[in-house]
């Protein structure tokens, strides 16, 4: 009952299927081995076995549970329930008598408690875990030592991070062994699979951990073998045929080659294979024809060749088949005919170049989804017509195809139709959805050759579309209006013309609206903003004028905004500051007239903001004091009428672009949205694409990698200094602060940012020398401080000597390649500073008083030359060969106490 109190039962959750504890209660006989999940022995009356599993528990197990008094306990199972991600407590080892311990799928995390490998007696031991959860053993090989009498061990999901124990090989009482998702690495221990009782081996996604396919002994009881998503290589051994009793075997994206053993037909009762994107190759054995179990078979990506598919003929249980990514030829549709209980087939990719007789297809009557995506093919055009065929799903994409397929007409159950990227023309037919109407959710068209829609359709009667994308045709028409159940409306990419109804609006399920890149025109309805589901609103380069839509509500659900290249005027609606989810506002190229919009600081998702070449005018820095721009990746306000002082409080609060975190692989600044519906999932990944000029040539930016961090402020009037501070944003990758009014000299600071690329300082007022330490910029392409008057010697080394002289040209002062006047003290500048060294052979005078150094050596200087003029001629070599070792000493002296001085 102490135990029962310890947590909570009334918290919602996947894992919960009933509460076994509210069973439990003190009233009537209190006998508790009556209670759901106890269990006592008949002769003590002892607790032996408890069975919590999904019973609702909620909260955390201290260290002192009562649980480790029930010392008499061999069984105990709390899987499926959630202990808030807290630790295993110690105290397992009070449980001496333990033969069964379950505690998967529990949200337990860290460490494991080691005094669980002192239960001896432990038969199964299963501490798996869901792939939100963290769970670790940093030494599997200490931690099973000295559990030897394991049947049954599953730690899949744990994070063992270690070579696979070899020792495991000895556990002659092993049935199952499941260590999935676990980071093992090193060699696989080929004599496991002699181990006598074997029956489940699952190593799959644990990509370091290498070997070869089994060998295993005739009679092997080995039922399920999963190796997909590892090292394993090799050829599949003749010895494959032993293992008689095999049900499912799973070895998707390793490493095998050769060509499959005829042996695999002794397979007699395999269901499941699955053996896609290895590199095995040659014809499939026509043993294959004894498979008569097989359920579901994969061969997909591989280089399989042949013209005979004889094999595929008997294995008529088949529900699931995937050949794509082969050189398979052949009449593959008619040697499927029989395959009557047949639901997924994945053909793709198959260079078929081919007319299929959609008669074949109409024979699989319980075809729901079929993939021919990827080959060029084509129909017949005479078929006994039938709406009784099931298929649901069809993929139709990059097939070449020039025309509408007729049989899609009499597809009664049709959900989701992909037909993009083919070449089909003329206007969209009716016929099309004749039998659909009701069940389409999904239709992609884009990318063909499309110019309209029958009868200049201006609806759909599609009542349950949930997707529509007709982008990149030919479309030369008004805006079709979508049905109401949209949910994602992409018609981008066009010849579109006319104005955006009002009805839109009406839309009341629409999450992504993208009309971009037609000639659409008038004002944007006022409603735009008031689409509360609305995510991502997509407009660009139309033709639209007037004020962008002013109501935004409280609730606005958009993340991004792209209304660049129209002729929109106005202002900035203070409104959309209720976008709160607000990542991407690119409102470039169009006529607003209006100052900062300062309150964008409180957008804290925002990662770009395009603002550029408008008429926004005024200061920005006095008007900024609080702000958080702190996701911020890309800062575009060139070419308007931005003055004042440069806005410095602006780039302190760019947080992004000192420090980023997590990115170490390549990615794309994107929108995901996963959007619900009633019978599939759909999701919509929309990258972020932006025109940005980048190395003096303005460049469209259709992914934008989440490493370009920018800032963009040419072409305006700030004025003052460049402040130091702006070399904190350690992780900009383009720097254009032209054509301003900035004074000052260049801030050394700017050495810092180590992976800038493009650098303009170009048409500003600046002066001084530029600073030696920019030539550590291995990174930089290009550098333009041209139109400036800046004086002094050009850097040299690294970058700086492939500059061309445009980038340094009308600055009056400077000199030394690659301009034509040269520096007085030679042509080269001093290379960039770097770590101070002493010349091993002389002592750092550091321990005098360096101004009575300077003064001695300066007065025994003067004497040398005054001395110089009274001595014979004859010794007038010797003494300027001394005189010159003086200075050399003077030299050094110098460096050492002012090492600053030496470097200028």
């Amino acid at each position: 009952m102490e135990f029962k109190r310890s947590f909570r039962t009334n918290t919602p959750d996947w894992r919960c299927i009933y509460p076994k504890v509210h069973s439990w209660s003190l009233d009537g006989s209190g006998d508790c081995c009556s209670w759901d999940g106890v269990e006592c022995d008949e002769v003590t009356g002892r607790v032996i076995a408890l069975d919590l599993s999904s019973s609702c528990l909620s909260g955390t197990m201290s260290p002192n549970t009562t649980l480790f008094r029930l010392v008499h306990i061999e069984s105990l199972n709390l899987a499926f329930n959630s202990f808030n991600f807290s630790s295993i407590p110690y105290g397992f080892s009070n449980l001496s008598k333990l033969q069964y311990l379950n505690l998967s799928q529990s949200e337990f995390s860290g460490e494991i408690p080691r005094d669980i490998s002192q239960l001896s007696k432990l038969v199964s031991l299963d501490l798996s875990i869901y792939w939100t959860e963290t769970l670790r053993m940093p030494n599997m090989g200490g931690f099973v030592h000295n559990l030897t009498g394991l049947k049954e061990l599953d730690l899949s999901h744990v994070s063992l991070s270690s070579p696979f124990p070899p020792m495991l090989a000895n556990f002659s009482a092993l049935t199952l062994l499941r260590l999935e998702y676990c980071e093992l690495s090193g060699n696989f221990p080929v004599n496991i699979f002699q181990l006598p009782d074997l029956e489940v081996l699952s190593v799959f996604h644990n990509h370091n951990l290498s070997g070869f396919f089994p060998k295993p002994h005739w009679g092997s009881p080995l039922k399920y073998l999963y190796l997909s998503w590892t090292n394993f290589s090799g050829e599949i051994p003749t010895s494959i045929g032993n293992l008689s009793l095999l049900n499912d075997l799973r070895a998707r994206t390793c490493y095998f080659s050769g060509s499959l053993p005829s042996s695999m037909g002794n397979l007699s009762h395999l269901t499941l294979l699955d053996l896609d994107e290895n590199n095995l190759q040659g014809q499939i054995p026509v043993s294959f024809a004894n498979l008569t179990q097989l359920l579901e078979l994969g061969f997909s990506r591989n280089n399989f060749s042949g013209d005979s598919l004889e094999w595929v003929v008997n294995l008529t249980k088949l529900t699931f088949l995937d050949i794509s990514g082969n050189s398979l030829h052949g009449d593959i549709l008619g040697a499927l005919r029989n395959l009557k209980d047949l639901e997924l087939l994945f053909l793709e990719s198959l260079n078929l170049n081919d007319v299929l007789d959609v008669n074949d297809l109409f024979t699989l009557k319980n075809l729901r989804y079929l993939d021919l995506s990827n080959s060029n093919i084509s129909f017949t055009k005479s078929f006994i017509n039938t709406t009784t065929f099931k298929l649901t799903y069809l993929y139709l994409d990059s097939c070449n195809l020039t025309e509408f397929p007729r049989f899609i007409g009499y597809l009664s159950e049709l959900e989701m139709l992909y037909l993009q990227h083919n070449r089909i023309q003329g206007t969209i037919p009716r016929w099309m959805w004749n039998n659909s109407k009701e069940s389409l959710r999904y239709v992609d068209l884009s990318h063909n050759l499309l110019t309209g829609f029958e009868n200049n359709q201006t609806n759909l009667p599609l009542p349950n579309l949930n997707y529509l994308d007709i982008s990149s045709n030919l479309l030369k028409t008004t805006l079709l209006v979508p049905p109401p159940s949209i949910m994602v409306y992409n018609i981008s990419n066009n010849f579109l013309f006319g104005e955006v109804p009002t009805s839109i609006c009406e839309v009341s399920s629409l999450t992504v609206l993208d009309l971009s890149n037609n000639t659409l025109n008038g004002t944007l309805p006022p409603c735009l903003g008031s689409i509360h589901p609305l995510i991502l609103l997509n407009l660009a380069r139309n033709k639209f004028d007037g004020m962008i839509p002013h109501i935004y509500l409280d609730d606005c659900a958009l993340r991004m905004i792209d209304l660049r290249e129209n002729q929109l005027s106005g202002i900035v609606p203070r409104s959309l500051g209720s976008c709160r989810m607000l990542e991407y506002l690119n409102l470039g190229d169009n006529q607003i007239n209006d100052t900062f919009p300062f309150w964008l600081s409180k957008l804290t998702y925002l990662k770009v903001i395009g603002l550029q070449s408008n008429n926004f005018h005024g200061p920005i820095e006095s008007n900024l004091s609080q702000l958080n721009f702190t996701n911020l990746h890309i800062l575009d306000i060139s070419n308007n009428g931005f003055n004042g002082e440069f806005p410095s409080n602006l780039l302190k609060s760019c947080h992004t672009m000192k420090v980023m975190v997590g990115q170490h692989t390549l990615a794309y600044l994107d929108i995901f949205a996963s959007l619900p519906t009633i019978s599939f999932s759909l999701s919509k990944n929309t990258t972020y694409a932006m025109e940005l000029t980048n190395k003096g040539m303005k460049r469209e930016y259709e992914k934008i990698p989440n490493v370009l961090i920018a800032i963009d402020l040419s072409n305006n009037k700030f004025e003052g200094f460049i402040p130091e501070l702006i070399g904190d944003l350690e992780l900009l990758r383009m720097l254009n602060l032209s054509n301003n009014l900035l004074n000052g000299s260049i801030p050394p600071s700017l050495a810092n940012l180590t992976v800038l690329e493009a650098l303009d300082l170009s048409r500003n007022n600046l002066v001084g020398e530029i600073p030696q330490q920019l030539a550590h910029l291995t990174f930089l392409s290009v550098f333009n401080i041209s139109h400036n008057r800046l004086s002094g010697p050009i850097p040299h080394g690294t970058q700086f000597d492939t500059f061309e002289s445009s980038s340094f040209a009308m600055n009056n002062g400077l000199c030394g390649s690659p301009l034509p006047n040269k520096c007085t003290n030679g042509e080269d500048a001093p290379p960039p500073p770097s770590s101070f060294k002493v010349d091993n052979e002389e002592e750092c005078l550091f321990n005098l008083d360096w101004r009575i150094v300077l003064v001695g050596a300066g007065v025994g200087f003067s004497v040398g030359i005054v001395i110089e003029n009274l001595i014979i001629d004859e010794k007038r070599m010797w003494f300027l060969c001394c005189s010159k070792k003086m200075a050399k000493g003077w030299k050094k002296i110098l460096t050492c106490v002012c090492p600053y001085m030496h470097q200028q």
